[in-house]
């Protein structure tokens, strides 16, 4: 009997060919059923565009101040998008559906079922494909007129400058600072204007960077110093509200189009086309009761700048060679603050329930997680209470701090990190009473929970 991924790894491939057959049918009928193929080639169409295309993208053409020749520019534009999930697949589709001439998708990871509430060029069925030939397939089908690149990798320094330097225009449609600033670096160096947005549980920014070349700020002059690793939360761990993110992808794809219909591709750098003082950030507020949107007026590129001052030590050879990013974004280890004693397995703790002993087990992530599924008897601390707890002689409000001595107290999250982060400090305050009391962690949190004794909890 085959298995579930077997059987969604022959759907996918199924799709795949399905899509490349319906490619191929369209741009047959592209070519014969309009026309103005044959009618070029025997000199009698005289419009610049082929008649399938004024069918196509009339609607956008007839708009002021966009026209033929901003058609004109969407075909001839490369453009290359960094990504290709929450942020990259809308901005995708509208890219592909304006008519960009080439439109290139950069992406090392799989379709996974967490990502489908979001990333909406995705779909069950090619759950485990690759996300850039998903994401084509989908694209395809919208557009078959246009040139797909499919880049199935991570963006890495030593493969940037082969794949950027393809492109007129790049899309950041990434979740990682250490991909963000990689991404811009090669973007200075190459020449290259660069749309970059992000997305995080309600809210998100956008701005336009190194536009145009050589005036325009870039990405380090924004953020010179990369934000702390503890304060770097992803989706998985953070959440995100699907719409939002899909705004910020649509905003992406705006602003692209506006640089290339209105000929930003085509300036050289002598021309006075935008002044880093008209650089501003947009903002995005998904849930706020007012204003959803507001501006920020971002400074000019910055004369220390790394990578894009008169004298910035960031070269090809440097960005190849010698630029560690993830140690750059300081990108932590696992956490390993507890001492092997003070930490369990799950299948330790799974005895100790069974045994019937008496404890304490502390959630400590927060009430939204807790709620979708929890471990029955624990109690929920979210660790946002012992971030913001100041006592010394106080115990974060939700700790019970009237224990027998001999009651254990065990700490446990998702993963395993943040329980040690909170049993640290419990210990640190005395609950622990200098040794009489064991209090410790799970280690691997729910995750390892799930996988050893209780495959009943929901993914988490």
């Amino acid at each position: 009997m085959d298995s579930i991924d077997d059987l969604r790894g022959e759907i996918a491939r199924r799709e795949s060919e399905l899509a490349e057959l319906r490619w191929r049918l369209a741009v047959a009928e592209n070519e014969e059923g309009g026309g103005s193929e044959a009618a070029r080639r025997r000199g009698e169409w005289k419009w610049p565009l082929a008649e399938h295309e004024y069918q196509r993208y009339g609607r956008q053409m007839i708009v002021p101040k966009f026209g033929l020749h901003g058609q004109l520019r969407l075909r001839k534009a490369k453009v290359l998008l960094v990504g290709a999930g929450g942020l990259g697949c809308p901005a995708a589709a509208y890219l592909a559906g304006s008519g960009v001439g080439v439109l290139g998708l950069v992406d090392g990871d799989e379709v996974e079922v967490s990502n489908l509430h979001r990333q909406v060029a995705h779909s069950t069925a090619r759950v485990g494909m690759k996300k850039v030939e998903s994401a084509i397939c989908f694209l395809r089908g919208l557009n078959p007129t246009i040139d797909f690149r499919a880049h199935a990798t991570h963006l890495t320094p030593e493969n940037a400058a082969g794949i950027v330097s393809q492109y007129d225009l790049v899309l950041d449609c990434t979740d990682h600072p250490a991909s963000r600033y990689l991404i811009s670096d090669i973007c200075v160096l190459l020449g290259k204007p660069l749309v970059s947005a992000s997305a995080f549980q309600t809210s998100g920014q956008l701005v336009v960077l190194n536009s145009p070349p050589g005036k325009g700020p870039c990405y380090r002059c924004v953020f010179p110093r990369p934000p702390p690793p503890e304060s770097v939360v992803g989706c998985g761990e953070g959440g995100i509200v699907g719409p939002v993110v899909g705004a910020m992808g649509v905003l992406q794809a705006l602003e692209a189009i506006k640089l290339i219909a209105r000929g930003g591709l085509e300036r050289t750098p002598e021309e006075d086309v935008a002044s880093p003082e008209q650089t501003t950030m947009l903002l995005f507020s998904g849930m706020a009761d007012g204003s959803l949107f507001r501006s920020v007026r971002m400074r000019g590129r910055r004369p220390d700048c790394f990578a894009c001052s008169g004298n910035a030590p960031l070269t090809p050879d440097y960005l190849r060679s010698s630029m560690d990013y993830v140690q750059f974004c300081g990108v932590a280890k696992p956490v390993q603050l507890l001492r092997p004693e003070h930490r369990v397995t799950a299948d330790s703790y799974r005895r100790v329930v069974e045994g019937g002993t008496r404890h304490v087990l502390l959630d400590v992530r927060e009430r939204e997680h807790f709620s979708l599924a929890n471990i029955p008897g624990s109690i929920n601390v979210p660790m946002s209470r012992f971030m913001s707890h100041r006592g010394r002689d106080s115990l974060p409000e939700g700790v019970p701090g009237d224990l027998p001595a001999d009651v254990p107290v065990y700490v446990v999250c998702r993963v395993g990190n943040d329980s040690q982060i909170a049993t640290a400090k419990l210990r640190e305050l005395g609950l622990d009473r200098h040794g009489e009391r064991f209090v410790g962690d799970i280690a691997g949190g729910l995750r390892a929970w799930k996988r050893t004794v209780d495959g009943s909890l929901p993914f988490l």
